[in-house]
């Protein structure tokens, strides 16, 4: 072989870039026919769509948005009711790198039934002893008592002889917030700014520079808002915020400087990206319309709680740093994660720094902040953010047209039913999605884990949300319900560990037909179904002699399981040759018959067999798990074990 200098060769030029009209023709032979469409291009829940491929952006496309490289806060939540406990947990979130702690009091939603239990400056100072307010951010969680926390904090500062200018707090007041998670505002509008022209004026007189309010899109995303919805409810209400302090004698500008956004991250990385990058556009778009120079707003971020599952929790870890990833990239000032045990109650110490540590490893290995805008430029994530933007200001404009009893705006909205009705919508849309798993939930709905690890929590749940009382109050709208989308398998789940606690976990037979190829398409399907559901779906090597079943060996490993239902699972041709006479010996044995897949022909054969139910993919699972709870647990099958 004779070697050749690299001097030698000639340039081959650089690799030429193929034209989008050569990869759609790459592409059409490899659908064969298939509709482009329906294989390739998907929608959001706002009806976005979602290319396969964008170009890159040019020109005024390209919009960095923000100018300068800089790292977020890594925020912590302080929210242990007992002062000691609280202390402890704070101390060492700020120890292992947090920079931010989020106050969570008593009353907050994002408390979860926990929270700060301080009324008076002691109690305050007992639970963030030995915390350094002028080395670290300090952020409130908006709660209905809200100006009362904020001039609670405002005193302990003050108390350990700091001024209000040496400290950086986000008072995080937000009325509107509280008001669709309560369902209760104590007073009217006019009188609502009055108190909060006052309350603002009072803490920047003593030296405290804000934010003060709180622009908060999780009621809003724990109800079921798409991201165009979650924009549109979080610019509403902080133009709400600039019409009431305006009406207060306060200069547009000032009122501007005092509002904050917290935004959700979601696992949806594309999404979550384009939406923070759009909150920005669509701020600078409303301080505009209102005569002013357009400045950043101050983004905070959390990750999502309805993305959250109680099931197989250690997967939260995923959705965590997905939700983390996005946020960072698309700008978010401050994150806050919310501890992979969170939704199964008070999460412990080794929870919290598992959430803290998520953010160190993104900012200090995988260096997000290095770069000011990275999505800047990329034409899936600009076409994105545009199309949110759009989305974003319809919903605004939507929400700004609503009115009741003189109540115009968000608060009107949530006064005559809009928001609600709206949401509704959205979330029985997810909820099928949810249920029929063409959104799935991995290790919920798929992939469900019967023997995972047991996590530690502090505190259990203290239960559902209270409403709020009867009693006095200026405005009173239907609350937003907080939900998590894994909470339907989750029932199902605890019905199947109640069983099981007393004896036997409720189990279903795999009846499989032909051998292990045949069978093993269907089986993986149907164990991985009824195991989201909590029940036992042990498949096995078959039945099959000379590649057909034992029908006698099938029936007595039916009689030997102690199962009451049965479910064949094979392949079409299988159920072509041998479903009905499967069918009709276990149904002589005893068992309620499902079959794995969709009938076609066979459908009258085999249902006059004995075979009662056919599941398949699309089908809504959560139906199906209910039917075959309520067949397992039943008295017939106790009796048969």
């Amino acid at each position: 072989m004779t070697s050749t200098s690299l001097a030698d060769l000639p340039y081959l030029g650089a690799f030429a870039t193929p034209a989008g009209e050569q990869w759609r023709s790459a592409v059409e032979k490899v659908l064969k026919g298939a509709d482009f469409e329906k294989k390739l291009v998907g929608r959001t829940a706002d009806g976005i769509r979602i290319e396969p491929l964008y170009p890159a952006a040019a020109g005024s496309a390209i919009r960095p948005l923000r100018q300068k490289a800089g790292r977020w806060r890594v925020a912590a939540r302080a929210d242990h009711p007992d002062p000691a406990e609280a202390n402890r947990l704070a101390l060492a979130e700020l120890e292992g790198g947090a920079d931010c702690l989020s106050l969570s009091f008593a009353g907050a939603a994002a408390a979860r039934g926990f929270g700060l239990a301080a009324k008076t400056v002691a109690e305050l100072d007992a639970a963030l002893s030995g915390v350094m307010f002028d080395l670290v951010r300090l952020r409130l969680d908006p709660a209905p008592g809200g100006r009362r926390n904020a001039l609670l904090l405002a005193d302990l500062v003050e108390s350990r002889g700091l001024a209000g200018d040496a400290v950086e707090i986000d008072f995080g007041m937000d009325p509107i917030g509280a008001l669709a998670s309560s369902g209760t505002l104590s007073v009217a509008l006019p009188e609502l700014g009055q108190h909060l022209a006052e309350t603002i004026g009072a803490l920047k007189a003593r030296g405290f520079r804000g934010p003060f309010l709180a622009a908060d899109g999780r009621p809003w995303h724990e109800a079921g808002a798409t991201e165009a919805q979650e924009l549109g409810a979080v610019l509403a209400t902080a133009v709400t915020y600039l019409r009431l302090l305006e009406a207060q004698g306060m200069p547009l500008a000032e009122a501007r400087d005092a509002i904050s956004f917290t935004l959700v991250a979601d696992t949806d990385e594309f999404l979550t990206v384009a939406k923070l990058r759009a909150a920005r556009l669509l701020w600078d778009r409303v301080q505009q319309a209102c005569g002013l120079e357009a400045r950043p707003i101050f983004i905070h971020a959390e990750t999502a709680w309805r993305s959250l599952t109680g099931r197989d929790p250690h997967v939260n870890l995923l959705r965590g740093t997905v939700a983390t990833f996005s946020a960072g990239v698309g700008g978010a000032d401050s994150i806050g994660i919310q501890p992979f045990t969170a939704a199964l109650g008070l999460p412990d110490a080794f929870a919290r720094r598992i959430a803290r540590n998520t953010q160190l490893i993104l900012l200090e290995e995988a260096n997000l902040w290095r770069v000011a805008d990275p999505a800047a430029g990329a034409g899936g994530f600009e076409a994105l953010t545009q199309a949110l933007c759009e989305q974003g200001w319809r919903k605004l404009q939507d929400l700004e047209a609503e009115s009741a009893e003189g109540i115009s705006g968000i608060v009107g909205a949530l006064a005559n039913g809009h928001v609600q009705q709206g949401l509704a919508r959205e979330r029985a849309s997810r909820a099928k999605a949810i249920a029929t798993r063409r959104e799935p939930i991995t290790g919920t709905s798929e992939f469900p884990n019967l023997a995972e690890a047991v996590v530690a929590v502090l505190a259990p749940p203290p239960g559902p949300r209270q409403a709020a009382p009867d009693g006095d109050a200026a405005i009173r709208v239907e609350a937003l319900p907080s939900l998590r989308l894994a909470e339907p398998y989750e029932a199902l789940r605890a019905q199947s560990d109640i069983v099981a606690a007393a004896g036997a976990r409720p189990s279903v037979f795999l009846a499989t037909l032909g051998n292990i190829a045949a069978f093993t398409a269907r089986a993986g399907f149907a164990r991985n179904l009824f195991e989201a559901g909590g029940l036992a779906a042990p498949s096995g090597d078959g039945f099959a002699n000379d590649d057909k079943t034992d029908l006698a060996a099938l029936v007595a490993a039916f009689k030997t399981s102690g199962a009451r239902l049965a479910c064949l699972c094979g392949s079409d041709e299988g159920y072509a040759a041998e479903a009905t006479q499967a069918a009709k010996a276990l149904a002589e044995a005893g068992a309620t018959i499902w079959l794995a897949g969709r009938p076609g022909e066979l459908e009258g054969r085999l249902r006059e067999t004995g075979v009662e139910n056919f599941v398949f993919a699309g089908a809504d699972a959560v139906a199906v798990l209910r039917d075959a709870l309520a067949i397992t647990t039943s008295t017939g099958q106790a009796d048969k074990e």
